[in-house]
């Protein structure tokens, strides 16, 4: 009898099944497990492990969604995780990896930099970091997906997590699947997040309570950004103008173009503080009705606190932007200051340029060596083994979905205040840097106050200064303090 071979039907059979298979095998999300010590800023020795690798995020039928890359360090031989905090934490962008957080302040390895926080010389060195926060907590860097490693599953568009409620969404269910997954539902939980990672921290603040029932014990804001209308130099918003001064007096002061009258900066603060408050805030309210003899007054204390001149400043309508102020400030030397610090400065192929070509605290300061850090310490230390780019600070995140916020500024300082409301026993810490242009200290102050919290509430926010940038723990000396100032929060 002729026909088909006998093994033909049962090969056709496995043909399905294979073809089915690959279409809902998950994705591997294998993790390395490694054990380490370090030996901390007292002299104690801690051991700890060091958890690296995915997590899948899947929908409630099963189907896989995103691998999420993290790493985690968790306290050995700790008995009782009820005692033990855990804190989940991130950098911002949006588009940034947890690298800033994780290699510069609060993991136990850090990147060598010079004592004011400028680059040494490649190849850089990774080093232990005594000043790390896993002396009082463990900690979990999260890379939100289409940033580190983290990417959609095959056939899932990136723009299921491109966006401010896609991101709190994809990022709160990480954290509810870890909180699950390894037994942290009774430890103290908290959250670090870092510049748009605090306008992160402030929506995952409620939404971890009314998605998952999780109450968070406290959140630590370092560069807070929470009202976007503070940060946006747009005609017709004269806020930022106002909260950015204090930023320019002084970075002013710091470049040595002020009067030297001025020898004690948060004195002179004070006193800017009370004029960007004051006359300035008036006379921008007034606008064209502003006469000349209150626009001379108003930008000759302009060159006063910026170094600016008169005639630069009535150029500009007494309206200082962002962009011009770091080509400006030292513009006749040729020099350009940074925005993310402006202690550093670069020169431009162009001095009469508009703006600086680049920021000399990012692009000659902090790149080379925080990607060199952290490649390294994935690879050497943590044994993962993944080659596909780190994305550092990407902008494959773009474009960010903010439809949430159709014709207004994005403000999830009131977030916060409801979880604050509902949460009264959570605490909030905000840090700031004196010479931070992308996050001033002076617009988190001008947020907090616009919360309207209800009295006994107000108590539960603190704030610390440091005499450094956005990311002020590259300066030595700021992060001995900020490690020092983040364990009273935690030991409250």
């Amino acid at each position: 009898m002729k026909g088909k071979p006998v093994f033909a039907i049962p090969f056709l059979f496995f043909l399905i099944w294979h073809s089915a298979f690959a279409q809902t095998q998950k994705p591997d999300t294998g993790l390395s497990v490694t054990k380490h010590l370090i030996v901390l800023e007292n002299g104690k020795t801690l051991n700890y492990t060091a958890t690296s690798g995915y997590l899948l995020l899947e929908t409630e039928e099963g189907k896989a969604r995103a691998k999420m890359f993290f790493t985690a360090y968790t306290k050995d031989n700790e008995a009782d995780l009820s005692k033990r905090p855990v804190t989940y934490t991130f950098n911002g962008g949006p588009g940034s990896s947890s690298v800033w957080l994780h290699m510069g302040a609060l993991g136990p390895k850090r990147i060598l930099m010079a004592d004011d926080g400028a680059s040494l010389a490649p190849p850089y060195k990774v080093v232990d970091n005594p000043y790390t926060w896993l002396e009082f907590t463990d900690l979990v860097f999260i890379d939100p997906v289409m940033t580190g490693f983290s990417r959609p599953a095959e056939g899932v568009d990136k723009k299921e997590f491109t966006g401010y409620n896609e991101d709190i969404e994809s990022v709160g269910q990480f954290i509810h699947l870890y909180t699950t997954r390894y037994g942290r539902w009774l430890s103290p939980k908290y959250l670090a997040g870092e510049s748009y990672g605090t306008t992160r921290a402030a929506g995952l603040s409620a939404h971890l309570i009314n998605r998952y029932g999780m109450f968070l014990n406290g959140i630590a804001l370092i560069s807070q950004i929470t009202n976007f209308q503070t940060a946006r130099f747009e005609k017709g918003n004269d806020l930022p103008f106002i909260l950015f001064l204090p930023t320019y007096t002084a970075t002013a002061w710091y470049h040595k173009k002020l009067n030297p009258k001025y020898t004690d900066l948060e004195k002179l603060l004070d006193e800017v503080r009370a004029f960007a408050y004051g006359e300035y805030n008036l006379a921008l309210t007034k606008g064209d009705k502003l006469d000349m003899a209150e626009k001379d007054n108003i930008a000759r204390k302009l060159s006063e606190y910026t170094g600016l001149s008169v005639d630069y400043i009535h150029q500009t309508r007494l309206r200082i932007n962002i962009q011009r102020f770091v080509k400006e400030l030292r513009r006749s030397e040729g020099i350009t200051v940074g925005r993310l610090d402006s202690r550093f400065t670069a020169v431009d192929y162009d001095d009469a340029g508009e703006r600086n070509e680049f920021d000399p605290s990012y692009d000659a300061t902090i790149y080379g060596p925080y990607t060199t850090a952290l490649y390294d310490h994935l690879k050497r230390n943590l044994k993962v083994d993944i080659e596909i780019p780190y994305e550092i600070l990407t902008g494959r995140v773009q474009p960010w979905n903010y439809n949430n916020v159709q014709n207004q500024y994005l403000n999830v300082s009131e977030n916060l205040r409801q979880a604050m409301v509902k949460n009264p026993f959570m605490k909030v810490w905000i840090s700031n840097g004196y010479y931070d242009l992308a996050t001033p200290f002076f617009a988190s102050e001008y947020t907090i106050d616009h919360m309207m919290l209800p009295e006994a509430l107000k108590k539960n926010i603190s704030m610390t200064y440091y005499k450094a940038g956005h990311m002020m723990y590259i300066d030595k000396k700021s992060l001995i303090d900020f490690s020092r100032d983040a364990r009273n929060f935690y030991a409250k």
